[in-house]
């Protein structure tokens, strides 16, 4: 039998970028701000607003980096209450503490997005709104734009686990006013750390660029679409000149020429990604005690990893299921049963009075996660979907495990 594929490796970084760090290296230029123009920073943030078909981008130190300059660049007063949901990571509620706002959490679903329910019954009184779209899963962004624009509430896009993700056809991280993606190692685009916000909103961007650390004058090296200072970005650099303060949270020439060669390789990194989740989901439903929630209609997934749920077991079979499959090989993570968890919510004590979900918490005590690296080939995907399968067999037996 094959052994089980080393699901942490990620994809090689490209040839190119090894180039255009030894450039880097000869030269010694790796701060942004160096080069009159066309610093690799500058460069990636023209080539991501155009992939993703937004006017602005920034790039910056980390995802987090990015919701952090995002909530500040929205002006949001002490205290605003931001509205989250309950199934993220850590950093989330993580950067709304940073800008000093309060998190408000709604329930989740069992498949893992937003119960539209709670988070209207939730929006009074809240002034800003993060959607996360927790391991690529999209939630209703209809629904979700109405309700926060009928009520004039700005929402921000945590696309950390979404590029290349669609609604409607349309780019997730550009249905919002803002969005972020990460560029960490367990992301689409790998450069260890990272993270970029889009925005088509001028006043936004120069207010989140100056707080990034572009201090004096440097805010000239950042252009618009077209590669210029338009007037809107000019004016809106101008108003906030020395009137905000510096939290220098850039990225770095050397992040920039290790993404920027990848970008290329994004399309065929999401169309194997989306073959790989689907051919193990449809292998993983044929057993009665595991379900792999379908997208929404609306959404077409850039997925790298697969999320499922355990029906009908206890919490001992369920630990049991996840011992079995690591033991084969395969690790399983059951979000709500990994000890100190940063994406159970339980665990952000830092918040203080932690809020009851109860449909969250029930979701996340049988919600499991398995990588799927793209590069995986199809008999690597059969020895995941063979070791997870056998791992159900033994801890309920063939016939329950295999619905014969």
């Amino acid at each position: 039998m094959m052994l089980p594929p080393n699901v942490h490796d990620a994809e090689p970084i490209p040839a190119a970028a090894r180039e255009a760090i030894d450039a880097l290296m000869q030269s010694g230029d790796l701060f942004r701000y160096t080069a009159p123009q066309d610093a690799p920073v500058a460069l990636l943030e023209a080539e991501f607003a155009a992939l993703l078909g937004s006017k602005y981008a920034l790039a910056v130190s980390s995802c987090s980096a990015a919701l952090f300059l995002s909530l500040k660049a929205l002006g949001l007063p002490r205290d605003a209450r931001v509205l989250i949901p309950g199934f993220t990571f850590a950093a989330v509620p993580s950067s709304i503490v940073h800008a000093d706002c309060i998190p408000v959490l709604c329930e989740v679903g069992a498949n893992y997005r937003i119960d539209m329910g709670d988070f209207a019954a939730k929006l009074e009184g809240v002034q800003a709104v993060i959607i996360s779209h927790m391991r690529g899963h999209t939630s209703d962004m209809d629904r979700v734009m109405a309700l926060c624009d009928a009520r004039g509430i700005p929402v921000i896009e945590d696309a950390a686990h979404s590029l290349g993700t669609t609604w409607h056809g349309r780019n997730i991280g550009t249905i919002g006013r803002v969005g972020c993606f990460s560029f960490q190692s367990y992301k689409m685009i790998n450069a260890g750390e990272g993270g970029i916000l889009v925005t088509d909103d001028a006043d936004l961007v120069a207010r989140a660029v100056i707080m990034s650390g572009a201090y004096e004058h440097n805010w000239k090296k950042h252009k618009g679409p077209e590669g210029q200072n338009s007037p809107e970005l000019a004016e809106a650099f101008a108003r906030w000149q020395n009137k905000l303060p510096l939290y220098n949270l850039r990225m770095s020439n050397l992040s920039a020429a290790v993404i920027r060669p990848q970008i290329p390789e994004l399309a065929r990194r999401v169309r194997d990604g989306l073959v790989n989740h689907d051919y193990v989901a449809g292998r993983l439903n044929t057993s009665p005690f595991i379900d792999v929630p379908a997208p929404l209609a609306p959404e077409r997934r850039a997925p790298d990893s697969i999320q499922f749920n355990l029906i009908g077991l206890d919490e001992a079979e369920t630990r049991a299921f996840a011992a079995a499959a690591e033991r084969r090989g395969v690790k399983v993570q059951v979000f709500g049963l990994s000890e100190d968890n940063a994406r159970a919510f339980w665990n952000w004590q830092f918040l203080g009075d932690v809020p009851d979900l109860p449909q969250t918490r029930a979701m996340l005590m049988r919600a499991c996660d398995v990588r799927l690296p793209v590069r995986l080939s199809r008999a690597e995907l059969d020895v995941v979907a063979d070791i997870l399968l056998a791992a159900m067999a033994e801890v309920t037996g063939p016939a329950r495990a295999y619905g014969t």
